[in-house]
């Protein structure tokens, strides 16, 4: 079967179907004309794949799981242990906005070097705050496809201002000036169909998220 027969079965992007092809945690046949060839089995893998992201599970485990390092036992007390980890750095991090809180703060006159301190104290103790110099990747990838969508809109348009300014002065006939118009068109929808389907990819697609495991 083919790649969108597949996101349909298991309601994942095909942007995530190739990462995990990518991190090994999928291998997939090609048909005689070399196009990849699902099967059920390939649907079996994503569907444990797709559960074991849903439980947070890093994709180093699942890759040790599929190779046999690890069993599925192993991987959920691993993810237990974490998320315990992540449950204590969030009822700390609660427990410190409480304390900000019965000193009824005012931004004007808080000491925000000793919170930074205080809050560095606690990092050295496990505690998880936000990292202030990390990035919207997708938002960042989103603007790019919307600035380089943009540039090529301008770059199929311009021709087309030329020959209308152009055809003030010199006759150009009506059946030219049409088609060269309906090509502008469709090369235009192209590119604003081609702009939201990588939108929605960078949205669907978890390659960024799972980068940090």
């Amino acid at each position: 079967m083919k790649i969108k027969q597949v996101e349909e079965l298991v309601d994942i992007t095909r942007k995530n179907i190739r990462f995990y092809e990518e991190q090994g945690l999928l291998s997939v046949g090609r048909s005689e004309n070399g196009y990849r060839e699902y099967g059920m089995e390939d649907v079996k893998r994503l569907k444990q794949i797709r559960l074991l992201r849903r439980l947070s599970v890093p994709i180093e485990d699942i890759k040790q799981l599929f190779h046999g390092k690890f069993t599925l036992e192993d991987v959920l007390e691993r993810q237990q242990v974490q998320l315990e980890h992540q449950k204590e750095s969030i009822h700390r991090t609660q427990l410190y906005c409480r304390q900000l809180l019965e000193g009824r703060p005012c931004l004007e006159t808080l000491d925000v070097d000793g919170c930074l301190e205080q809050m560095d104290r606690l990092e050295q103790e496990g505690v998880m705050f936000m990292d202030e110099t990390h990035r919207d990747i997708h938002r960042i990838k989103q603007r790019g496809a919307i600035m380089g969508a943009g540039v090529m809109l301008l770059l199929t348009l311009a021709p087309v201002g030329v020959i209308l300014w152009a055809g003030r002065s010199t006759h150009i006939p009506l059946w030219a000036l049409l088609f060269f118009l309906g090509v502008t068109v469709v090369t235009c929808a192209g590119l604003i169909a081609a702009l939201v389907g990588r939108i929605r990819e960078i949205k669907g697609g978890e390659e960024d998220e799972a980068s940090k495991y």
